[in-house]
């Protein structure tokens, strides 16, 4: 392929401007705080985990205490009521007092009974709110720093695609200097090469591959005339030579 020294040296700007968007991109999809956000993302989805558990245990035990309270508060009022027809003298029948003392004397144990389980149920409960207040608490901080985090990586995202566009909106202009074909070539090579589809010869070293030429591909660099598009024998890429190549 021929085509013009001059126009060859300006697939040099292009380059130099692809080079730019793709480095920018790339930027854009390693910042430091999208690691750290996706391993956030795998921690909080634990500790929602361990929220959902906590918070089961504390409805069920909440559950439990308020039938134990029920349950205390039923045998209290049926001894308080037992109690009132004995002060009352409402039984004269020695037997029917006998049976109610031994009455009362039963819901006096099934009251202590019921108060320590309920205080046992009690002590649970408190446990139990202690482990999701601490799991509520470490996700609340998991979710300020993934806040914190995103606000970072927008403020980056914001200032990285700002200079997207502007460094992309100078490459129509070039491209629009370089021969059809020649750019159907570069374009098809940057495609293919990892974004770089020409590279500057410069002190005998391909800037492509970063290859030293040996003397038999460095003959035949130096003997193609100066309107020939020369490739890199190792890499393919379009090498374009300048008074820095050492020939």
């Amino acid at each position: 392929m021929k085509a013009d020294p001059t126009d060859q040296l300006t697939l040099l700007d292009l380059q130099e401007i692809d080079s730019k968007v793709v480095q920018l991109r790339h930027r854009r999809a390693t910042l430091p705080q999208l690691k750290e956000l996706a391993t956030l993302e795998g921690e909080r989805s634990g500790i929602l985990d361990r929220v959902r558990d906590a918070r089961i245990v504390v409805d069920d035990l909440t559950v439990e205490q308020t039938k134990a309270e029920a349950d205390v508060e039923q045998v209290r009022v049926r001894r308080v009521r037992d109690r009132e027809r004995m002060d009352s003298g409402q039984i004269s029948n020695p037997k029917d007092l006998q049976r109610m003392t031994h009455e009362l004397e039963s819901l006096e144990r099934r009251v202590s009974t019921l108060e320590d389980a309920e205080l046992e149920i009690m002590e649970k409960l408190e446990e139990a709110q202690a482990v999701l207040t601490r799991a509520e608490q470490e996700l609340a901080g998991v979710d300020q720093r993934v806040a914190d985090l995103e606000a970072e990586r927008d403020a980056q995202w914001t200032e990285i695609d700002a200079e997207l566009e502007q460094v992309s909106a100078t490459r129509a202009p070039v491209a629009e200097r370089v021969p059809a074909d020649l750019l159907a070539l570069y374009e098809r090579l940057r495609e293919s090469k990892g974004g770089m589809g020409a590279a500057l010869l410069r002190a005998r070293e391909c800037g492509g591959c970063r290859l030293t030429l040996d003397h038999s591909e460095l003959a035949r660099v130096k003997a193609a005339p100066a309107d020939e598009v020369v490739r890199c024998e190792e890499c393919s890429r379009i090498l374009v030579r300048t008074s820095e190549s050492g020939l």
